[in-house]
């Protein structure tokens, strides 16, 4: 078992990713912390996972709340004495739309969540961690200003390249804490932020090399590998987990 006796924070834990995540870390023996706003949505969860011998907790609340991700840490080691792991996957893709008409109140709730929420994590994560003896931070970023800029989403894509220059900052801070920072870029995936929009899911398909979309459980297994001791000398990376999106023109 790849995360036996690790404690994991993961934020977006109420679907998508984060919940198969959370099923995919807990079934290899991590004791979870689960993260999003809705609040049934994460008791479910909970209930599943500890179902099946799992062991996990909830908070619900906003991550571009500060104070939330000083309550997520005391819950950790409140309930289970230490933070190893954080999966922090939480993200929003925002109103959209071109920048020249863009409110700035919808840039600001869309770096808020995505960005933002990122440095209040790592603020309280990283001294976690650093008591723990070392660790490993993720956060999720996105081919999405990367390697493809797509109209409308210059919010989404300033703040999702944030987040690789943050990451990689603090893996050189923290290596010699050992604590690792990589940045997970999936491609395009079948989750709730991507439905109710017709076409959206083909087009979205046709941009990558496998002509498809992944699924949630394909993204959590790579997180899992950047949460595993299986990438015990990766950090600072910015980790492509996009269907050959980057590469494809066809």
């Amino acid at each position: 078992m790849k995360l036996l006796n690790k404690t994991a924070i993961i934020t977006g834990a109420s679907s998508g990713i984060g919940a198969a995540a959370a099923h995919l870390f807990a079934s290899e023996g991590a004791r979870l912390v689960l993260a999003a706003r809705r609040e049934a949505r994460l008791d479910d969860l909970c209930h599943q996972i500890r179902d099946r011998g799992g062991d996990a907790v909830y908070l619900a609340g906003d991550v571009g709340d500060r104070a939330f991700h000083d309550r997520l840490v005391a819950k950790a080691i409140g309930t289970f004495g230490s933070v190893d792991i954080a999966f922090n996957n939480a993200g929003t893709l925002g109103q959209g739309g071109p920048l020249l008409d863009m409110a700035a109140d919808d840039w600001r709730d869309v770096l808020s969540t995505n960005l933002d929420s990122a440095f209040h994590a790592a603020q309280f994560q990283i001294p976690a961690m650093k008591t723990a003896g070392g660790g490993s931070l993720i956060f999720t970023s996105s081919f999405v200003g990367h390697t493809i800029g797509l109209p409308g989403m210059s919010a989404y894509a300033a703040s999702k390249a944030g987040l690789i220059g943050l990451a990689q900052v603090l893996a050189v801070e923290h290596g010699p804490d050992a604590i690792r920072v990589n940045t997970l870029l999936p491609g395009g995936t079948r989750t709730e932020m991507f439905s109710g929009a017709p076409g959206a899911e083909d087009y979205i398909a046709s941009l990558h090399a496998l002509k498809r979309m992944a699924e949630p459980i394909e993204i959590a297994r790579a997180a899992l590998f950047l949460a595993s001791e299986d990438s015990s000398f990766v950090t600072g990376s910015a980790m492509l987990v996009d269907g050959g999106n980057s590469i494809s023109k066809a």
